[in-house]
């Protein structure tokens, strides 16, 4: 369900390319790109280029850390920062990748690029994002950044791509936590599993998956008997799903036991749900 973004940042760091192969055939001063070894920076760059285009990414990388070396008060020396982190994160090297870019910012915090340096370290993680039933550090650390993308560089190119990627994000944890509810549903541990649906419900309200929680709650709360908190489930998620095929099953679940649903003001429900909406 994730959209591949992977192309935006492509066509970003294209246009670093051309800047920058423009820039070295321009220059027509030769003692511009040579230190004290005597070593051009221009076709040492030139040469990553073409590993990077080539696929080889581990030699570009290093390539472009060469540059850095012997040129380290350059120009090229901040670019070529840029281009080895990228080289590594194209090539699955994701931590490389990441330590590269925060060096990067570290560095130069103000440059022109560092949205897209910011928002490659996002990518780094949301590329490492595993599905529902494992460990979902790396997803929170992808929410980190893309949170970083959009308070520190609102007007950037990347600013919504990495609003819509915190959003599908949000859905994976949210996921997460109904993988682990359905999986106490199946064994009668009807508590726990109410404990994790909640979550859903008031941490992750705008998620795709709060229909689902809200009938699960339904049934958990029938199943303990706590007759209140599953009408009230039910109540709310008839009247902010109307049309949910979940609310038919909350509803028919309550009429199983001749109830209807109906919104109790002082359950625990009711008053959590108002909190998370703001209400």
């Amino acid at each position: 369900m994730f959209l591949d973004f992977r192309k935006i940042g492509r066509l970003a760091i294209v246009a670093v390319l051309l800047v920058a192969g423009m820039s070295l055939a321009a220059c027509g001063d030769k003692d511009e790109f040579l230190v004290e070894d005597e070593v051009p920076v221009g076709p040492a760059y030139n040469e990553a280029l073409a590993l990077l285009n080539e696929g080889e990414f581990r030699q570009a990388a290093e390539m472009f850390e060469e540059v850095e070396r012997q040129h380290p008060y350059s120009v090229w020396a901040r670019k070529a920062i840029l281009m080895s982190a990228f080289s590594r994160y194209r090539g699955g090297d994701y931590d490389g990748a990441v330590l590269g870019l925060q060096r990067y910012l570290t560095l130069h915090p103000g440059s022109e690029d560092a949205a897209y340096a910011q928002y490659l370290i996002a990518q780094a993680y949301y590329d490492q994002i595993p599905d529902v039933t494992r460990d979902q550090a790396a997803t929170q650390q992808a929410m980190e950044a893309y949170r970083e993308v959009a308070r520190l560089y609102p007007d950037s190119p990347y600013a919504r791509d990495s609003r819509i990627k915190l959003q599908l994000a949000n859905d994976q944890l949210a996921g997460k936590e109904m993988e682990v509810g359905r999986y106490y549903l199946t064994r009668n541990n009807f508590v726990a599993a109410i404990n994790r649906f909640k979550v859903v419900v008031t941490d992750y309200q705008t998620s795709t998956h709060v229909e689902e929680a809200l009938m699960r709650l339904t049934e958990g709360y029938m199943a303990l008997g706590i007759i209140s908190e599953a009408q009230t489930a039910a109540a709310i998620l008839g009247h902010n799903y109307p049309s949910s095929d979940w609310y038919q099953d909350a509803f028919d679940l309550l009429q199983s036991g001749g109830l209807e649903p109906r919104e109790h003001e002082d359950s625990f429900l009711s008053r959590a749900w108002k909190i998370a909406v703001g209400g």
